[in-house]
């Protein structure tokens, strides 16, 4: 397939203006020729329709958001023998809110608790469609001028009763690092409740202007999570209430058992902080004290210092039947 340029006509929709670009699609402001209105058009790069893997994540997004049906998610509109693969999707007027934390660090605490009331919402219409998201982060929430949100890309969501994630397949099915819950790291299939974690990681980003685990690459940051526990909220932002810092402590828990169990529980402890009991937490005691995989440590030099040993005795065995 030839790439799309502004001024091309695709079935019924002219492209307008090129407004995002990723590795593997474009997104561009359309206008339905058959209504005059707006659309987002996002069409996948040509050497990538030939990728199995993201042919199926394109088509997932496609039917998982052709069937969502609410104010909070990106609709993506029906096409019934389109001319090539790409989505036709509403516009929305916004910024997606990676531009806004980009622009602005850290957000007003009412802000912050208004849009992840707002994500809030969504999740729980999405989660009651048996849909978990999966994916969710800064770059996936769209924000307008009065901070309604739209949760969008459900590219890699799952029903349920999909099968089960496999480590392997972390790139492809598991999210973005510093929002991935612990239970995927593990490679465990991500619920609900995964769902709940990143947004408790975004709400600690907006309050903070910093994620709550760090490291030198994707892996660093998963250990960090199952390992250590993050600077406390109210360590890096003196407006955080007690209240809400427990709120983003309970989305956090590293076992699903302890967090919240719904997006309706999440949200109604954001609407009413002044009843929200602070617990004794370990986490305000211990989040200094920062804890390395040892295990993993000794057993890379272990391997590291067999290798020669291994390419000798390879070599010796060689040298024997030749």
């Amino acid at each position: 397939m030839t790439p799309v340029h502004p001024g091309d006509q695709l079935d019924h929709y002219r492209i307008e203006s090129l407004v995002a670009r990723s590795g593997m699609a474009s997104i561009f402001r359309a206008t339905d020729l058959r209504t005059g209105h707006p659309v987002a058009i996002k069409v996948p790069h040509p050497e990538m329709e030939s990728d199995p893997v993201f042919f199926e994540r394109f088509h997932r997004e496609a039917a998982i958001g052709r069937r969502l049906d609410h104010p909070g998610v990106m609709k993506i509109l029906p096409e019934d023998q389109p001319s090539r693969i790409y989505l036709a999707m509403e516009w929305v007027e916004g910024r997606l809110l990676r531009q806004i934390l980009n622009e602005e660090g850290k957000l007003p605490i009412e802000r912050a608790v208004r849009i992840a009331r707002g994500i809030c919402n969504a999740l729980e219409y999405i989660h009651s469609q048996g849909v978990v998201h999966r994916d969710l982060k800064p770059e996936n929430i769209m924000v307008d001028a009065n901070d309604h949100i739209k949760l969008i890309d459900f590219g890699i969501a799952s029903n349920a009763g999909a099968r089960r994630i496999t480590f392997t397949k972390l790139s492809n099915t598991m999210g973005t690092p510093d929002y991935i819950s612990p239970e995927q790291v593990r490679g465990l299939r991500g619920d609900a409740r995964s769902d709940l974690y990143a947004l408790g990681v975004m709400l600690y980003e907006m309050v903070t202007g910093k994620v709550p685990f760090r490291g030198p690459n994707a892996f660093a940051i998963m250990n960090d999570r199952l390992l250590n526990s993050p600077v406390p909220p109210r360590e890096l932002n003196t407006e955080i209430s007690p209240q809400l810092q427990e709120i983003i402590y309970r989305a956090l828990e590293r076992d699903p058992k302890n967090r919240y169990a719904s997006a309706k529980e999440f949200a109604w402890d954001l609407e009413h902080q002044d009843e929200v009991g602070v617990a004794e937490r370990a986490e305000l005691r211990d989040w200094k004290h920062r804890r390395e995989p040892l295990g993993r440590k000794i057993l890379f030099y272990v391997v590291l210092a067999l290798i020669p040993i291994l390419i000798f005795a390879l070599m010796l065995y060689l040298a024997h039947i030749l």
